[in-house]
């Protein structure tokens, strides 16, 4: 479980250092060091076994989400950095549901 995370924490990391790169984006680099890093948390506190990785990691998943589709609707959904942490923070989100629903069940 806590492979995911960090593999989030590396990809959101690297896409903000590249947003940054390109654009000269410091919104990028910001909120790709800022993800990044809750979801490098999370795979810590899993990795630990320690009780709020999963739900941090949901959450994390959850603002990936909605900031995906905040960024996706005024373009009508064609650009591909918004359609892809859109993907991301639904394909994680599932992800980390299903693993709270596992330890819950």
């Amino acid at each position: 479980m806590h492979s995911v995370s960090y593999a989030m924490s590396a990809i959101l990391a690297v896409g903000g250092l590249v947003g940054f790169q390109r654009k000269k984006s410091v919104p990028s680099l910001l909120s790709g060091i800022v993800m990044g890093a809750l979801y490098g948390v999370s795979g810590y506190l899993i990795s630990n076994h320690v009780d709020g990785g999963l739900y941090l990691a949901l959450g994390t998943s959850t603002v990936l989400f909605i900031t995906g589709v905040a960024r996706s609707v005024p373009s009508g959904f064609k650009k591909p950095i918004p359609l892809i942490l859109t993907l991301l923070g639904t394909t994680a989100g599932f992800y980390y549901g299903a693993k709270i629903n596992e330890v819950l069940d």
